[in-house]
């Protein structure tokens, strides 16, 4: 199965916003992307705006061809501009006002209703939802009833353990990914996946439909240049065993 590579591009907007003014352009950055081989662009609005900010994403909308992902808290602000903008994928993180970034997924049957509710208002409007789910078998289960068409597995744990142990690292994730495909939900992965970690995770997890990438990529990018890490990122996706 071909996976679609997302480059989430906060760290434009971080750089820019350090200094003021529009350089870089994140809406140039999507561009870019999309011609250098991304077959998607993920921004994720906080509600401080300390990196894309919400009238960036409505720039972004009418600059981005391939696919639009934002994601985010599914708080009041944030749910009015995802209906505003209507992107191709809406992805519902429970992430803190304040988080440094986001760092687990969400308990699907502890919010079973509250995400029930919030998804029915996105599929309204014909707009994909995915969310951010950890690698437990109970919470992928639960993740089925709440409407949701894909999950996006939370990497964190997995890029933490992959260089101690690698198989032990993955094992949860295939587990996790086979009771997502039996249930006929899409499979999304994100957050800290890398050159060194992401070959092999997709390998392990043959039916991945996407990865949003942003940190890793926008700093291996610094060295190898923005296209060109692009198609490495790439190139690991598409490796068969």
């Amino acid at each position: 199965m071909h996976t679609k590579l997302s480059v989430n591009i906060n760290k434009f907007a971080t750089l820019r916003n350090s200094r003021g003014g529009n350089n870089p352009d994140v809406v140039k950055a999507a561009v870019d992307a999309e011609r250098f081989g991304a077959e998607g662009i993920t921004v994720h609005p906080r509600p401080d705006q300390r990196h894309i900010r919400y009238d960036d994403v409505f720039a972004l909308k009418n600059a981005v061809t391939t696919e639009f992902n934002i994601e985010g808290n599914p708080l009041g602000e944030f749910i009015k501009l995802v209906l505003q903008v209507k992107p191709n994928q809406v992805t519902l993180v429970p992430d803190a006002e304040h988080a440094l970034t986001s760092d687990e997924g969400w308990d699907t049957i502890k919010y079973a209703s509250f995400l029930k509710d919030t998804i029915a208002q996105f599929k309204e409007q014909n707009i994909r939802v995915s969310i951010f789910c950890n690698a437990d078998e109970r919470l992928v289960e639960a993740a089925k009833a709440t409407g949701t068409d894909r999950i996006e597995l939370y990497t964190g744990p997995y890029a933490h353990h992959y260089h101690t142990d690698k198989n032990k690292a993955i094992k949860d994730y295939i587990l996790a990914a086979n009771i997502a495909t039996n249930l006929g939900l899409g499979i999304n992965a994100g957050h800290d996946l890398d050159l060194h970690n992401l070959e092999f995770f997709k390998q392990q997890i043959p039916n991945l439909l996407e990865v949003s990438i942003g940190h890793a990529l926008i700093c291996d990018s610094i060295y190898y240049g923005f296209e060109n890490t692009i198609q490495m990122y790439k190139r690991k996706l598409s490796t068969i065993i």
